[in-house]
């Protein structure tokens, strides 16, 4: 998927200066909230639940 610099990452609208790299605050709040709920991951190797927490101790 390729766009302009100067293109919202979203949507390919042009970029706002107030809400730079985005068009509007709408998609800088729809950016956020893919991150928050998951909709983004950074590749890795999956974690261990225990491990996570320190042990098998997990009341």
């Amino acid at each position: 998927m390729s766009r302009k610099a100067n293109q919202c990452p979203l949507c390919g609208k042009p970029q706002q200066p107030e809400a730079k790299p985005f068009c509007s605050q709408g998609c800088k709040d729809r950016d956020l909230l893919k991150w928050l709920d998951e909709g983004y991951r950074v590749p890795g190797p999956p974690a261990d639940y225990a491990d996570s927490f320190g042990g098998d101790d997990i009341d």
